[in-house]
């Protein structure tokens, strides 16, 4: 039967013509080629081959790249690759799981070290040091060619390398901004007695005046008053260079405040002032922001009559963790900051007067102070601070850290734009730690009508999970000055005593 064609219906073609594709030109092979299309094939045969071998060289690059940031965290990693001649101050983090025990492995630190002639110190499972940007990558290089030599002879991957991780030793900021009433520790003293007797509290800031006259008082409503009065094995310590170098036995360093920040903060913990005449004294240095000069702040007295720390009768250890001084030698510091190996120092010590939990000696420490997490890091409360914080809270201490003043920021836009807004996830380490008690800022008579300090650090922390943990006063807060900003108003015409204690307000963080 012949077959019909379907009416309507066209052979398809493909718009450029009916011809095989086979009948279309091709180039020309090689030897037929005119001298200008020779050298036209040529460049392009070598640009390709030049193009894969480019190709070749960025992946083995990524490859090295993701290899050294599973060692080198970032910033420090871009910072290295920028200018390896740069020295750096860093936080060695030994493998636990090193098949010779951590032992080994910090022999094997040890010695390289003392190869380089490089001064460290070693505090649990770290070790603390200043390197060159090349030693920092060769020291990368040779934990990812341990790893590949136990994956080729089939060991144990887990316990090859010396080096778990290496990261910056961050610049740690002070973060400090009828409270009484607002947290209810008038209520709890009167009710309970809650003075805080027997309590030992451990700051971790610039150091605490010891001869501020808060701290000790042979008579107050609570009874005799003695903060600064520790009992051994608990001992005042300055964990700074400077301190160090002093040697523990010098006491003078960890009752020195330079800056007036720890004694702030541990005047509200503790302690009792009262003046002398009934009417009160023009003691508590108020400073306000002039409208006519911003760089000059009007500066005046307020009378007070008493003041009492939240717990007037815990006992506060002093451990300084802020410099005093700026130093660009071997080890260098700033005057004002810390370093995260220095508090890591300080937990460490504080794990030893415990016995690692068997006897509880401090009860509680306070870190008003941070640095900004990086997200790059992986996951947010696994910085080394974070993991002893937490360490430290599983011992039986409780760590109360501030969430820092990074609520609210002010930045340029792309058209250079001035613009302010609140910032979310921006708690500091250590506030990121999950067992620490992550303190936010609010109002100190009327929390729930003010709600959340515009300047306070708000969360989630950055893998989701709620920050801070609670709120307490820390706006215009009156506690002890010492140091700078005791100087500030010693000058400031009065009635009162001359060498009477000034106390101040200060809005910042809690």
């Amino acid at each position: 039967m012949a077959k019909t064609k379907a009416p309507g219906r066209r052979k398809k073609t493909t718009g450029q013509s009916t011809r095989s594709l086979d009948a279309l030109p091709s180039a020309p092979p090689p030897d037929q080629l005119t001298p200008p299309q020779e050298q036209t094939r040529r460049a392009a045969v070598t640009g390709q081959a030049q193009a894969t071998r480019d190709d070749e060289r960025l992946r083995r690059d990524d490859l090295r790249t993701n290899m050294l940031r599973s060692v080198l965290t970032e910033p420090l990693l871009s910072k290295v690759q920028n200018n390896r001649s740069e020295s750096f101050d860093v936080i060695i983090s030994l493998n636990e799981f090193y098949k010779g025990g951590i032992d080994a492995a910090l022999k094997i630190v040890a010695a390289r070290a003392d190869d380089w002639k490089v001064p460290f110190a070693v505090v649990s499972n770290y070790v603390f040091a200043c390197l060159s940007g090349a030693r920092l990558l060769q020291l990368a290089d040779e934990t990812h060619q341990q790893l590949e030599t136990a994956i080729e002879g089939g060991e144990n991957v887990r316990g090859a390398a010396v080096i778990y991780r290496i990261w910056e030793d961050n610049d740690v900021h002070l973060s400090l901004t009828r409270s009484l009433t607002t947290v209810k520790a008038d209520a709890a003293q009167r009710a309970f007695q809650a003075h805080g007797t027997g309590i030992v509290w451990a700051v971790l800031d610039s150091g605490v005046q010891g001869d501020h006259p808060h701290f000790k008082r042979d008579s107050s409503p609570f009874g005799r008053i003695d903060t600064l009065d520790v009992r051994d094995p608990v001992r005042h310590w300055d964990f700074t260079p400077d301190g160090r170098s002093a040697g523990a036995d010098d006491p003078g360093f960890p009752l020195r405040d330079s800056f007036g920040h720890g004694t702030h903060v541990a005047g509200i913990i503790a302690g009792y002032w009262k003046a002398q005449s009934p009417d009160g004294e023009p003691v508590v240095g108020a400073e306000m922001r002039n409208e006519n000069n911003r760089d000059e702040p009007l500066r005046r007295r307020e009378t007070l009559i008493e003041i009492s720390g939240v717990a007037p009768k815990c006992s506060v250890v002093s451990l300084k963790v802020i410099a005093d001084r700026g130093s660009d030698g071997a080890v260098k510091q700033t005057a004002g900051q810390g370093k995260v190996s220095w508090l890591l120092l300080a937990i460490d010590r504080i794990q030893q007067w415990n016995q690692n939990g068997k006897r509880l000696h401090v009860h509680g420490v306070n870190m008003s102070l941070g640095y900004e997490f990086d997200p790059r890091w992986f996951a947010c409360g696994e910085s080394p601070l974070c993991v002893e914080v937490n360490r430290l809270v599983k011992s039986g201490v409780v760590v109360v850290v501030s969430a820092g003043n990074g609520g609210y920021a002010a930045f340029l836009t792309g058209n250079d734009t001035a613009v302010s807004r609140y910032s979310e996830m921006s708690i500091t380490d250590p506030g990121n730690a999950d067992l620490a008690i992550t303190v936010g800022s609010t109002h100190k008579e009327m929390p729930h009508r003010y709600g959340v300090s515009y300047f306070s650090s708000r969360g989630p922390t950055g893998d989701g999970r709620a920050k801070p943990d609670l709120l307490a006063p820390g706006e215009r807060i009156v506690s002890c000055a010492a140091g700078q900003e005791r100087q500030k108003y010693e000058g400031v015409p009065t009635d009162g005593p001359a060498a009477g204690p000034v106390l101040y307000c200060e809005q910042s963080g809690t």
